[in-house]
């Protein structure tokens, strides 16, 4: 599947702090300076809806991750998927009498343009389900025992791992209700246990398949990542990244998968970006209630004030989009380009250093907005501050001035 055409990165030398980033499983910042090679997994989009500003805020934070490791002259490689065949995506399809295949790759495209225009570095792995089949059978045959069959469907037994839990910390009883309404289905007759999840799914009528030496059929959901995961990073990569809302079951269960099957740990850390709500509530395509990238700049908003207006909240932090939020980025945009743009400005040097500093402590895009603003807001007699400070925001923050 082909990705987007990322940014360059500019190169603005010099040491950067130790990075430390929030994991989800321990609760606590953990130190994330691989030696050489920094390898994410970030979970991708179910393409049946356009990218709306939650989307956008997620994939923003695993940006400015990346940069932070570019910045220490790491390679990276990203991965990401797209869930190009799943029950939502057929629903939709179904909807609007539209193919399926149609829906994915439209929607796909248009999360490409979106994420092109906000100047997210593009993964060097951009992989669907579809495309993955293969890879997912095999993953499904390394668990051995604790598949088991469900009427003609394959199931994985969770308590396999004796680690199960350990990603969210939640016990089974308060996994059991969030199973159910976030995609699973603890209530289905002749498993082993509610909490066990679809591997493989059966043929449907109607419903697309493909033959493999599971049957024919298609791919759960968490074996889809954990076989992608697996293949394009190997195990103990070091970040598992996406919205909160994939902590449980999501990365809980693609982990445990990935565990039983290898023998490894999956990933040294879990990073979860918060949710951005619109009228009280979490943005969902589900619900409805979107403010769309793609709305945004089709009324003529720079895609950088839309990543202004992101960046203005930490982004393990639970917040509601309004109209402000998009009036106040513009009004910093625009104070940021005058300021680079004199002929004079405050030396830069020190400037930089505050955006590392503050980026290094768990990403914190708010304290490097208002550092930026600080400077903005100075006299100076430095001609060279301008052109630093530009190259610093670019570099660091993925802001075009």
């Amino acid at each position: 599947m082909r990705s987007w055409s990322g940014p360059d990165v500019p190169s603005i030398g010099g040491p950067a702090p130790e990075l430390r980033v929030h994991d989800t499983r321990t609760n606590t910042l953990v130190a994330s300076d691989p030696t050489g090679v920094a390898r994410l997994y970030v979970c991708g989009i179910t393409p049946y809806d356009a990218t709306h500003l939650g989307h956008a805020a997620t994939y923003l934070a695993f940006d400015l991750l990346q940069r932070q490791w570019l910045d220490r002259g790491l390679d990276v490689v990203y991965t990401q998927n797209v869930t190009d065949v799943d029950d939502p995506l057929l629903e939709r399809a179904n909807e609007t009498g539209e193919g399926w295949a149609e829906l994915a790759e439209r929607e796909t495209q248009l999360f490409r343009e979106d994420m092109e225009a906000l100047g997210m570095l593009a993964p060097r792995h951009y992989i669907g389900a579809v495309e993955s089949i293969d890879l997912v059978v095999d993953l499904v045959e390394r668990l051995g025992d604790s598949v088991y069959p469900v009427d003609d469907d394959l199931y994985f037994d969770v308590h396999a791992d004796p680690g199960f839990g350990q990603v969210s910390g939640l016990s089974d009883d308060a996994m059991l209700p969030l199973f159910g309404e976030r995609g699973g289905d603890p209530d289905r007759q002749g498993k082993k246990h509610p909490l066990d999840c679809l591997l493989w799914q059966a043929s449907r009528e109607g419903e697309p398949s493909w033959e493999s030496r599971l049957g024919r059929g298609r791919p759960g959901w968490h074996i889809e990542c954990a076989a992608i995961a697996l293949e394009h990073l190997g195990t103990d990569f070091d970040v598992q990244g996406g919205g909160s809302d994939l902590v449980f079951p999501h990365h809980e269960m693609s982990a445990s998968e990935a565990t039983v099957a290898t023998g490894e740990p999956f990933a040294r850390a879990y990073v979860h970006a918060g949710m951005v709500a619109l009228d009280g509530e979490k943005m969902s395509k589900s619900k409805g209630n979107l403010e769309l990238v793609s709305r945004l700049r089709e009324t003529g908003h720079d895609p950088m004030a839309i990543r202004l207006a992101l960046l203005a909240h930490h982004y393990r932090s639970d917040w509601e989009w309004t109209d402000a939020e998009m009036t106040t980025a513009e009004e910093r945009l625009d104070s940021w380009r005058i300021a680079v743009a004199r002929p004079q400005t405050p030396p830069g040097t020190e400037l930089v250093e505050r955006l590392r500093e503050a980026l290094a402590a768990d990403l914190d895009a708010p304290a490097a907005l208002a550092a930026v603003d600080a400077w903005a807001a100075e006299d100076g007699t430095d001609e060279g501050g301008g052109s630093a400070v530009r190259q610093a925001v670019d570099a660091l923050l993925g802001v075009r001035v």
